[in-house]
């Protein structure tokens, strides 16, 4: 039998700097993209801020909307995509995070990477992701056929085929209807 298994793609916008800076050039309503294995979203996946407080520090980041950078920025708008894979993709999904997990001192933010985007160039820098990269590496790790660029933005992410539409609104308000 063959199992399905769902992950999340959640799509925000809080309205930081940064997140303005980044709609200004893409013309887009997101952002950001996180990665979520449970549709409660109590762990999102991504890369980012590391303090609420402070855009200066970023790497990899476990996210939810009850703490930190999302419960900081109450009218943080999101768009959230359910995509079904296979159990076996979803375990390499787990593996990967997991990966990320235990090595997270060791990655930084792709600040450069996330500036060539914008004249739409591809910096690849070891050991440095930004939010869309991170998820696009994560992803291509299972056996979907993703078609996503190279220079990837979170708007990308929107146009995987088979991702359903889940929620759009305030994502402090997802939860209650979980």
């Amino acid at each position: 039998m063959f199992i399905l298994k769902k992950v999340y793609i959640v799509l925000t916008y809080t309205g930081t700097i940064l997140s303005q800076i980044v709609r200004l050039y893409t013309k887009k309503e997101y952002s950001h993209v996180s990665l979520s294995l449970d549709k409660d979203l109590n762990q999102m996946y991504s890369f980012g801020r590391l303090f609420s407080y402070t855009p200066i520090f970023a790497g990899f980041v476990q996210e939810s909307p009850k703490y930190g950078t999302f419960k900081r920025f109450k009218k943080t708008r999101c768009k959230i995509y359910s995509l079904e894979i296979s159990d076996k993709d979803y375990k390499t999904v787990q593996e990967t995070i997991e990966k990320f997990k235990k090595n997270r001192r060791k990655y930084g933010f792709n600040m450069l990477g996330l500036i060539a985007v914008m004249g739409h160039y591809h910096i690849k820098r070891r050991k440095h992701l930004y939010c869309a990269e991170f998820v696009k590496i994560v992803l291509e790790q299972t056996s979907l056929d993703l078609h996503l660029p190279e220079v990837i933005k979170p708007d990308d992410f929107q146009r995987i085929e088979g991702a359903k539409d889940v929620y759009t609104g305030l994502l402090r308000d997802y939860n209650s209807l979980s």
